[in-house]
């Protein structure tokens, strides 16, 4: 993909053993590599971005390690700087998080990190609690408690980014989308040390969701622990809501979800959407129009249409607001 550091791709095996696959960098979209039995690495065979990223300076993408406050668990993330990075200075932040919630961001190229670096922002991406590709019990420490200490995570890797020494604590912005739009949402009703925040296509209410979304026949079994209308249940289903925490936001909040979004459908954000403007808090609600879940993917004017979008309501609510240029 090439909206967000996803993991994924494609292989073929011949007869003779050898392998054409897609690889990728954060530097470069994927390209068809090859790797040939006996041989060390992989060849690429195409490189088909090169007209356009050759005559571009792209940010550079470092790996950030550190341990979550809540429980001392190791944690993985990356941090991508603004092209021209000057160590001396400091920069906003954005904290993009992940949906799935089980899926992982890696070492791979991603336009929207890369815009958001383009624009002036440093750009965190974590693999909280719950990511795959870190074992089984990891990836189940969220089961029956998402949102939850990913929270935690999340934040531990704000502060490893800022004791770098090149962070502006006080422009600090936070988005992300589907699972990532629950914990943004889930950060700014705990925490008003955010400048501003974009909740991406998100779940706001776990009771809504589980009988509205597309997925209502498997979410009850598995995410949550049992029917809502279940002795004991309901409450559970409340207390993981960000709904629950909105009376505490104080966060600028945009809300921007497809207008076909089944997974997680309109209402959820509209819910989010009407609260926030009930307490006065400075909200948007972006309805994007002929887009599924997959904001960036049902179209490329989709994807920069997000991007544009999340940039404007930073930078309008940036602290120094006015002195990031756009891309």
């Amino acid at each position: 993909g090439l909206g967000r550091p996803y993991e994924g791709g494609s292989f073929s095996l011949s007869p003779t053993g050898r392998i054409a696959y897609t690889g990728t960098s954060p530097e470069r979209p994927a390209d068809v590599f090859l790797a040939v039995p006996g041989k060390a690495g992989g060849t690429p065979l195409t490189r088909v971005n090169e007209d356009l990223l050759a005559q571009r300076e792209l940010g550079r993408v470092e790996e950030l390690r550190c341990e979550s406050s809540f429980d001392g668990r190791p944690l993985q993330g990356w941090v991508v700087h603004p092209p021209g990075f000057d160590a001396s200075r400091r920069y906003p932040l954005v904290l993009e998080i992940h949906g799935g919630p089980f899926a992982n961001y890696g070492p791979r190229f991603s336009t929207e990190m890369q815009l958001y670096a383009a624009a002036g922002y440093v750009v965190l991406y974590m693999n909280p609690r719950g990511s795959t590709s870190y074992g089984e019990e990891f990836g189940n420490l969220i089961h029956h408690a998402y949102p939850g200490y990913d929270y935690d995570d999340l934040m531990s890797g704000v502060d490893a980014a800022i004791a770098r020494g090149f962070i502006d604590e006080n422009n600090l912005m936070v988005t992300g989308g589907s699972g990532g739009g629950v914990l943004t949402a889930w950060i700014v009703g705990k925490t008003d040390r955010f400048a501003a925040a974009v909740v991406a296509k998100p779940v706001i209410n776990w009771i809504s969701f589980s009988l509205t979304s597309d997925g209502y026949a498997s979410y009850y079994q598995y995410w949550l622990p049992g029917p809502v209308w279940e002795e004991g249940n309901l409450e559970h289903y409340w207390n993981r809501s960000p709904l629950s925490l909105v009376g505490n936001v104080s966060t600028p909040t945009m809300v921007l979800t497809g207008e076909d979004d089944l997974r997680t459908p309109m209402p959820e954000s509209e819910q989010y959407y009407q609260a926030l403007k009930l307490r006065e808090i400075p909200s948007a609600l972006v309805r994007v129009q002929n887009a599924y879940h997959g904001i960036a993917s049902s179209s490329p004017s989709n994807l920069i249409a997000k991007i544009v979008y999340i940039l404007e309501w930073f930078d309008r609510y940036s602290r120094d607001s006015g002195t990031i240029s756009q891309p």
